[in-house]
């Protein structure tokens, strides 16, 4: 009996020292998440299954990065991170988000969780028909516009995160936004060169939500189709020069030979007549300019808005003089758009590339793609 009520008084006297859990630290970390084709973001995820995103590129020629710490929820009592090296930490799985491109909507239904989306602004540039129909039951709030976002609506709705756009850091609406305890993280999808770079920011989305699995999946598949298409593309016979733009006034804004689109036509295995140009976004030419180098082109793709032939010449009489106009080989993708007149193109062409490969394959040759339906790119009409 005395042995054991020795015991038993050793058992209350540890009992009662026993420290409360210790938090546990942020570890370096342990895990580089595979991103093969962007550049402008970056994964990490720690032994503690914390994730560090470093946005590099939010827009051009940033000179600052982004990191952002993604804590599970669970797990947000045992850990302590130093919030000076983060500019943001946000609790996941998130439940309600607000995006503020349409190029974004794509990925989050593809990740199956766009019912997580509580607001947007300029919700009519917006073409899904399944966002749509959210933003029709009131599900979706319209915010105003990105340059000058509804702050007071975004505050009201309360997200767990502000996935923002901007074309710099001077978005101060984005810092009320912060300031009222509501993580802003960039995305700088747009500011890739290449379609299957683009394409991979839904690895950017899927931390958010513990579905990083499911993107690369989804990823994966986007890119054997879009490798299969280029490989179909190089038993082309005949290698077609392509145009591209039109006149804004008196400028011709075209792709520049290190964009984006330019990517796209030699991939199609087509003769872009920019393509040696070191610009990653628009050249700004002169009709002259133009006409000179392209004038013989065999097709010509994107004419900006213009849906038909008689709106290009009603624009300006010195289109006829192209070739491609004579030969009614002119392709827009301005004629394939949503209920409310935003244009789908811009919203899941970063996304899809794949579709948009095999619609150029399809205008530049069809034999290759045999009763192939164009997903984007129309004849003008």
């Amino acid at each position: 009996m005395k042995t054991l009520r020795c015991l038993l008084l050793l058992l209350v006297f540890w009992s009662c020292k026993q420290e409360p859990k210790e938090k546990l630290p942020l570890s370096i970390p342990s895990e580089v998440v595979a991103i093969a084709h962007a550049k402008g973001f970056a994964i990490n995820k720690s032994s503690e299954g914390i994730t560090t995103i470093k946005i590099t590129s939010p827009w051009p020629n940033a000179e600052a990065a982004f990191t952002y710490a993604l804590i599970p929820r669970e797990k947000l009592a045992y850990i302590t991170l130093n919030k000076d090296e983060y500019d943001a930490i946000i609790a996941t799985p998130i439940e309600k988000i607000v995006v503020t491109s349409t190029t974004h909507i794509p990925a989050l239904e593809a990740l199956g969780v766009e019912n997580t989306l509580i607001g947007f602004p300029n919700t009519e540039y917006i073409s899904s028909e399944k966002t749509r129909n959210r933003i029709a039951k009131n599900q979706v709030q319209e915010l105003g516009n990105n340059e000058v976002i509804n702050t007071e609506m975004v505050i009201a709705l309360q997200p767990d995160v502000v996935v923002g756009f901007s074309i710099d850091n001077r978005n101060k609406a984005y810092s009320t936004i912060q300031n009222s305890n509501i993580p802003v993280v960039y995305n700088g999808d747009w500011t890739e060169e290449t379609p299957l770079g683009k394409a991979e920011w839904i690895k950017f989305f899927a931390p958010f939500y513990h579905l990083e699995k499911k993107a690369d999946s989804i990823f994966a598949a986007i890119k054997t189709n879009y490798d299969q298409a280029k490989i179909l593309a190089l038993k082309a016979k005949v290698k077609p020069s392509v145009l591209s733009g039109a006149l804004y006034k008196d400028v011709w804004y075209l792709p520049g030979g290190k964009s984006w689109a330019s990517n796209f036509i030699s991939d199609a295995n087509a003769d872009y007549l920019w393509k040696g140009s070191a610009e990653t976004g628009s050249l700004s030419l002169s009709l002259e300019s133009v006409l000179d180098t392209a004038k013989e082109a065999d097709f010509w793709i994107s004419p900006s808005q213009y849906t038909s032939y008689n709106q290009l010449e009603d624009g300006n009489r010195h289109y006829t003089q192209f070739k491609a106009f004579k030969d009614r080989k002119i392709y827009t993708f301005a004629n394939t758009t949503g209920a409310t007149g935003g244009l789908l193109y811009y919203e899941l062409a970063p996304n899809r590339p794949d579709l948009v490969l095999k619609d150029l394959i399809h205008i530049f040759h069809p034999e290759l793609l045999p009763g192939y339906k164009p997903f984007f790119f129309k004849p003008l009409e």
